[in-house]
């Protein structure tokens, strides 16, 4: 059995995320207490629970503790992995942190499986979005696959922030063999900046996702960056909006994103989020500091050393590395900008 302090570092629900993910992969019950034990609602939240009930089901294992503000949890992974799985989200809770814990061992079992969300969001608050899922980690990570392998996404509903309402299948393969290391030191030069602007119809006649764009280019503009954009409209629950701008260098990729605000205009949105592309641009990393944390998991798991650059090296991802270390042989190693991971031997 292994345990984990979920107080630890930063604190937060990404604890729990990778301790599970990894205790489905290695085989091995964890312990986790002090659930989210810092935050203002400690313990688990409703998004906690989808990802822990969606993973026991996976892998037909069992759980103790698992209700609405826990604050311990005893996680027994099965070894019967099923192909195909349905998550109901009755809110608006996020779908990217639910894939972040069963991608994982989902690339790794003999089996894969393909998972079919009813409800939740595909864009909203303290999460990465579909886009920067989709345009910027997976494309990241596909990098470290042996052959060529592909992770498909059908959006059929997008679900914004508070209803929720999104439809979405999820088709995860199954690998045969490690992952390759990934070493991002030099990112070369910027080839273009794709913009991709989202809204739902509530908010077509104000053209909200144009206005989104037209604030990046207000910022972008100005050092007459190669901007490629869309604009898209979405049949939504309720109205919302979301920005992906994604940095493609001829080494690398680096996306921010911004999610529409009541009482913010959208060209502000867009402004904000170019701004805070321009931020994670200007370290000359390879990697942005959202992405340096999601990508840890996968370093641990390849044949061999890996070495990336950072734009920052957050709370979030010390701890993240904390919680690898538990499951996985090997070290992290931070010099400056650069997380570097050894395997044991």
């Amino acid at each position: 059995m292994i345990e984990i302090n979920g107080s630890i570092g930063e604190g937060g629900g990404q604890i729990l995320r990778t301790a599970l993910a990894f205790s489905v992969l290695v085989h091995k019950p964890v312990y986790i207490y002090n659930i989210r034990k810092g935050r203002k609602e400690p313990g688990l939240k409703t998004q906690h629970l989808l990802g822990l009930k969606a993973l026991a089901e996976f892998s037909e294992g069992k759980i103790e503790g698992n209700w609405l503000g826990s604050e311990e949890i005893t996680f027994l992974p099965g070894e019967n992995f099923k192909k195909e799985i349905f998550i109901r989200i009755p809110t608006a809770g996020s779908i990217t942190l639910v894939l972040q814990t069963l991608l994982l061992p989902a690339l790794f079992s003999k089996t894969g499986i393909e998972i079919h969300f009813r409800g939740g969001a595909t864009d909203t608050f303290f999460a990465p979005t579909i886009d920067y899922f989709s345009y910027v980690f997976l494309r990241i990570l596909q990098r470290m696959f042996p052959y060529p392998i592909k992770i498909d996404i059908d959006i059929i509903k997008r679900g914004y922030y508070p209803e929720g309402g999104a439809e979405i299948k999820v088709k995860i393969p199954p690998l045969r063999e490690k992952l390759k290391p990934l070493n991002l030191l030099e990112r070369g030069k910027l080839k273009k900046v794709l913009v991709l602007s989202g809204a739902s119809e509530f908010l077509k006649e104000r053209k909200v996702a144009e206005r989104q764009i037209a604030g990046v280019k207000e910022i972008l503009g100005k050092l007459k960056l190669p901007l490629e954009e869309t604009a898209k409209y979405y049949k939504t629950k309720c109205p919302g909006s979301n920005i992906c701008l994604i940095a493609e260098f001829e080494n690398t990729i680096i996306g921010v994103d911004n999610l529409g605000k009541i009482g913010k205009k959208a060209e502000e949105i867009g402004r904000k989020a170019a701004l805070d592309l321009l931020e994670q641009e200007k370290s000359k990393a390879c990697l942005d500091k959202h992405l340096a944390d999601q990508i840890l998991p996968y370093l641990a798991l390849a044949e061999g050393k890996s070495q990336i650059t950072a734009s920052e090296i957050t709370n979030h991802c010390r701890t993240n590395m904390q919680v690898i270390e538990k499951f996985i042989e090997g070290k992290f190693e931070i010099k400056e900008n650069s997380i570097i991971w050894t395997p044991k031997n």
